[in-house]
């Protein structure tokens, strides 16, 4: 019973820390940086006390299922913790970090406007992380996932005021999202092979791991999400291009973030979820081949970098892209060496990157000398395609540049049309999914295609409209209407499982379209997207209402959307492939669409009629 006390500690002292300095006046350094040190001190004595303890009882695995947020006949949404050898090591070396980190930040964010911010969504981030790691079941880590996600966010974005911050934070969260919709695949997948909502301690009986990995698709397509998400979330092959971008936050987020912590969470992903995949040779291949290609490429983009902190962070990934190849070839203690060195070694370099420039730059001044080496024709065009970073911001560019495209094509949903065309389509689907004999079966059965399809096309033009923000945000809340009808269609699914999801959007929606309304009805025709407007500079209580409520329409563990939305996955069938891939990519594009919207009304430099104004570049 005590190791459940220390291991709850680890969630509810984070989330103490962050409720005490959410509420201190931000004019109170020292009480704010004192708050967040005394949490990270407590963290760091209580891990160290329990890895002891953990030691000396022979390394035994300690799991507690401790939240039954929801259950029904065939669906029990459970929060439950896991502590083992992968937690213990990624624990350690995230609270001591941490630790670092906050006493670090304490002198370094100094007199910063957002001292307080800072310290909040640091201390968000350390809740998010130690759920992560607990995690003991992929509901819980989800809710962790979830929670890196947003705050990676807030920190690229810290200096709001600023354009490239902001931009290159949406960046990072669209590649995030992707990563999102793969642990969404692999949890709709693995309740159909088990046929519960299964626990990763439950992993370790062999028979049960291995019951169906060879050659059920299913098990391969569980793989494949996990292999996704990994990627994306530690800057692996394709998706390399998000770590530098990444590092338009203040030095110390940088290093907690992309240095140490958060872009290893892929290697934590992979080795938690092993015994999945580990007998697929194809994906243990497709893992050796992402970490070969990353560390190649990644390896010469970092010796190209005019900047620092770019070079740090292709370096990393270069690294993470090795530990890759040691997870796939099962050698697990290796990478969780690996990582433990990478990330005491990338926060080292990271914060004492400003000493190291003004020192190159003074030993520059003396002892400079031009390279006089000739290069062969492979040297350039490899020296080329590194300074192009091998072209891969390229291609997520052309990715959603052709969901624009699509979008555009859309046009004629206005509020005209959605009134007079998608409100009696909507309606005839309640009559026929409350009387189902109305129709042929086989008419029936393509009904969940049509709607998912019909909320599909919804988000899309709300991804490429720029004129109209309120068009944006109904057009979403009504592609969360569609989803929830389209898998209501499913057997075993009933209203009261709709009406969860439901809920969460309709509380959300609502204040999210208050919020804007006040703003668009205050300065008319200056609310639209084509930029960033800095809003938040005069309205900063309206844009952190606005915040909450997009965080609440985009599933964040807030409302009970978050739980309706793995309902809804966990009744799509096995062989409605489609469908699972219209929900999760209605997912993915409405949160990277209602998140832009807040950061084009409301981040972003202010510009006053009566000042002059900085330009984007600067």
């Amino acid at each position: 019973m005590t190791v459940n006390y220390f291991i709850l500690s680890f969630v509810i002292l984070p989330f103490i820390g962050f409720l005490i300095t959410l509420v201190l006046p931000k004019n109170k350094e020292k009480l704010i940086a004192n708050t967040a040190i005394l949490i990270t001190t407590f963290h760091l004595i209580s891990t160290v006390v329990l890895i002891t303890y953990w030691i000396v009882n022979h390394f035994s695995h300690y799991n507690i299922s401790e939240l039954v947020l929801y259950q029904s006949k065939n669906y029990k949404f459970v929060i439950d913790f896991l502590f083992d050898k992968i937690t213990a090591t990624f624990l350690l070396v995230g609270s001591f970090i941490t630790f670092l980190i906050v006493r670090y930040s304490r002198y370094y964010m100094h007199l910063e406007n957002g001292y307080k911010r800072f310290f909040n969504t640091i201390l968000f981030f350390f809740l998010g992380f130690n759920i992560t790691l607990l995690s003991g079941n992929f509901e819980t880590l989800f809710l962790g996932w979830e929670i890196l996600g947003i705050s990676s966010f807030l920190l690229i974005a810290f200096y709001r005021e600023r354009y490239l911050p902001v931009r290159n934070a949406l960046k990072v969260f669209s590649i995030y999202r992707i990563g999102d919709m793969g642990i969404l695949a692999a949890m709709w997948a693995t309740h159909h092979l088990w046929h519960e909502n299964i626990r990763f301690i439950q992993l370790e009986n062999i028979h049960l791991a291995n019951q169906f990995n060879e050659h059920n698709p299913i098990a391969i397509f569980i793989g494949l999400s996990l292999v996704i998400a990994a990627a994306a979330k530690s800057a692996q092959f394709p998706f390399s291009s998000w770590l530098p971008r990444a590092m338009e936050g203040p030095t110390p987020s940088s290093s907690i973030f992309y240095g140490s912590l958060s872009v290893h969470f892929g290697v934590f992903l992979m080795l938690r979820t092993a015994p999945l995949w580990q007998d697929q040779i194809w994906i243990k291949i497709l893992l050796i081949f992402i970490g070969l290609i990353t560390a190649i490429i990644a390896n010469f983009i970092s010796k190209v970098q005019s900047s620092i902190k770019p070079q740090i962070a292709y370096a990393s990934a270069a690294q993470i892209g090795i530990m890759f190849i040691e997870i796939a070839l099962g050698w697990h203690t290796l990478a969780l060496i690996h990582f433990t060195a990478n990330a005491f070694l990338r926060t080292y370099q990271l914060l004492i990157s400003p000493s190291i420039i003004n020192y190159l730059i003074r030993d520059q001044q003396f002892h400079f000398k031009p390279s006089q080496n000739n290069y062969s024709k492979i040297e350039n065009i490899i020296y080329v395609l590194s300074l192009k970073e091998w072209f891969l911001d390229d291609i997520m560019s052309f990715v959603f540049n052709a969901l624009k495209k699509g979008g555009k094509l859309l046009n004629f949903l206005t509020f005209k049309n959605i009134i007079f065309v998608f409100t009696p389509i909507y309606i005839l689907g309640l009559l026929l999914y409350l009387y189902p004999n109305l129709l042929h079966k086989n008419i029936q059965d393509s009904l969940p295609i049509f709607y998912g399809l019909l909320g599909l096309l919804m988000v899309l033009k709300s991804f490429s409209e720029r004129k109209n923000p309120r068009l944006v945000l109904i057009l979403v809340i009504l592609n969360h209407f569609s989803l929830a009808l389209s898998v209501s269609f499913n057997e075993n699914f009933d209203y009261h499982q709709t009406l969860i999801f439901l809920i969460g959007i309709i509380l959300s929606g609502i204040i999210a379209y208050l919020s804007l309304n006040f703003m668009v009805r205050k300065y008319h025709s200056d609310i639209n997207l084509f930029d960033y407007k800095g809003f938040i500079a005069k309205h900063p209580k309206t844009g952190f209402i606005y915040l909450i409520a997009t965080l609440g329409l985009m599933g964040f563990p807030i409302t009970p959307a978050f739980i309706g939305e793995d309902l809804l996955f966990s009744h799509i069938h096995p062989n409605q492939f489609i469908l699972g891939f219209l929900v999760a990519a209605s997912f993915v594009i409405s949160g990277i669409t209602l998140l832009r919207m807040y950061a084009r009304i409301f981040l972003g430099t202010f510009y006053q009629h009566n000042q002059s104004n900085p330009l984007k570049t600067a």
